[in-house]
């Protein structure tokens, strides 16, 4: 089974997120999620593939979710407004993000990576 690992190297959550992954063995393909964010098409599929709300796909605490005021947004946005929103700004996604094509996780707990991906 091999991943794919979108994530943003400054990032202290990707990087523990990283340092399991590579603990454990797992393969994976690393994709850096600002300078190579998901198309829409991508992350509608991410988001279908979760059991997660689409507002669990929003980076919350950063910069740029604040700035654009999506925390407003959220509620009145259709799922394709929003998909649009996750696309046009890799700093707006929540990461790291896995997937193996099959399942997928949002962000890193350890115990839900253990249930995930071994």
């Amino acid at each position: 089974m091999s991943l794919t690992f979108y994530w943003y190297p400054k990032c202290g959550t990707c990087r523990n997120a990283k340092k399991w992954l590579d603990a454990h063995q797992l393969p994976y393909n690393e994709i850096h999620i600002v300078e190579k964010p998901p198309t829409k098409a991508e992350l509608r599929n991410l988001y279908k593939k979760s059991t997660l709300e689409l507002k669990k796909f929003f980076n919350t605490s950063g910069q740029k979710y604040r700035e654009l005021g999506i925390k407003d947004k959220i509620s009145t946005s259709s799922e394709d407004e929003l998909l649009d929103l996750l696309a046009s700004d890799g700093m707006l996604i929540k990461r790291p993000i896995v997937t193996d094509g099959e399942k997928v996780t949002v962000g890193f707990k350890e115990e839900e990576y253990e249930k995930m991906w071994l």
